[in-house]
Order: C-alpha cells, then sequence, then structure tokens
C-alpha cells in the first residue's frame, strides 16, 4: 500500500491538479486569518475549508490516471488497493496543507475568548481544532469517494454533487463537520474548550463505511 500510495502521490504532484483546492485554500485563510486573534475562531476558520478541499483532491486521484494505466496498475495490485490508495494519497494530499496552517494558526493566535480577555488553554484549544480538521478530512474524504466513479462516473454531475454536500455536511445541524465547527465557535464566544470526540468518532466511522463502499463496489462496476 505503501508503493501504491506513493505511484498516487506522485500521479498528483506531477499533474498539478492539486494546485486550484490547495491556492484557494491558502488564499481563503490570508484573507480572513491574522495574528494575534482568539485562537479558537481563528480554528474554526482555519478548518472548515478542510472539508471541500479534501473532497476535491480525493475526487481528482480517483480519477487521474487514464483507463490503460489503470488497468495495468489493478493487474498488478487489485482493484481494491489501487482505489484505497488513491483515496489516501487524496487525503494525505489535503492533511498535509491543513497541518500546517493549524500549526501556524495557534502560534499565531492568542489564547482568549472572542472578549480578548478571557484565557483559554492553549493546548486544550489546539487538540479541539486538530479533532476538528481530522473531522473535516474525514467527511471530506467519504464525500469524495462516494461522489465520483464508480458511483458517480459524470463529471459535471460529480463536481456538483461534491459542492453540493460539501456545504450542506457545513451547515446541517447534526452532521459532525458541524457539530465540531460549532464547538469551536461557541468555545470561542464563552471561553471554554469542548473537544469534538464523538464528531470525530462519528466521521471516522462514515469514512470507512464510505471507502468500503466505494472499494466494493468498485471491483464489480468497472
Amino acid at each position: 500500500m505503501t508503493a501504491l500510495v506513493r505511484y498516487q502521490a506522485a500521479l498528483l504532484l506531477r499533474s498539478q491538479r492539486w494546485l486550484p483546492p490547495i491556492l484557494l485554500y491558502a488564499a481563503f485563510l490570508a484573507v480572513g486569518i491574522r495574528s494575534g486573534e482568539p485562537v479558537l475562531g481563528a480554528l474554526g476558520y482555519t478548518v472548515a475549508p478542510l472539508l471541500p478541499v479534501t473532497a476535491w483532491l480525493v475526487r481528482t486521484c480517483l480519477n487521474q490516471e487514464p483507463p490503460a494505466v489503470r488497468h495495468v496498475a489493478v493487474a498488478a495490485a487489485g482493484r481494491t488497493r489501487v482505489h484505497l490508495a488513491a483515496v489516501l494519497a487524496g487525503t494525505l494530499a489535503a492533511a498535509a496543507p491543513g497541518g500546517g496552517a493549524l500549526l501556524v494558526v495557534v502560534a499565531a493566535s492568542r489564547a482568549v475568548g472572542a472578549d480578548g480577555r478571557t484565557g483559554v488553554p492553549l493546548g486544550s484549544a489546539a487538540l479541539a481544532g486538530l479533532l476538528a480538521a481530522l473531522v473535516c478530512l474525514l467527511l471530506g474524504a467519504a464525500l469524495g469517494t462516494l461522489l465520483t466513479r464508480p458511483l458517480l462516473p459524470a463529471p459535471g454531475w460529480s463536481t456538483a454533487a461534491i459542492t453540493g454536500a460539501a456545504l450542506l455536511a457545513l451547515v446541517l445541524p447534526g452532521s459532525p463537520a458541524n457539530t465540531a465547527l460549532t464547538a469551536l465557535v461557541t468555545g470561542d464566544r464563552t471561553a471554554t474548550v469542548t473537544l469534538p470526540v464523538l464528531a470525530a468518532a462519528t466521521a471516522a466511522v462514515l469514512a470507512a463505511a464510505a471507502v468500503a463502499l466505494a472499494c466494493r463496489l468498485t471491483a464489480t462496476r468497472e
């Protein structure tokens, strides 16, 4: 699996298809993040875009190989392993800049609430941000896996579906991503830290189920 993930990551890097989502993410942070802001609010702003970015990159990795090249890889390693490697490569491609952004935000932000006076524990705030980022990464991977081949092979419909589903996952009450982000926003207002552990566990289960379903279907539909 390590070799397959490296192969998929190399294809992504050489194709430069990672540039649009990563540049948009960087621009989003450059516009909205300022040094000295309350840490919990800044973390919420940082992790929310990771969901659509991850979905975009996972979808890209799943569709970047020409059919002939994919058949060669499948013959060598198996269809399920090749599909899983593409999902992992896309998720890691989003996790790398996301993790870097979290470190920068934690270092540049103030450990206070939205009032600018009440302190919050920086370590706990960073852990809450990390868990929220994990939720967004996992849900993004699930959406990117489900809303493309083999379940939704049409590129146009796939793009529209991922865009709409990512927005709903962020704003729909009860969604793990919405729960994790709400915990950060509420904690910023009240100067308290709530760890979104349940949201992270739910996102992990959903992502595992989505990837397992897609890997199973790719063995029968392609």
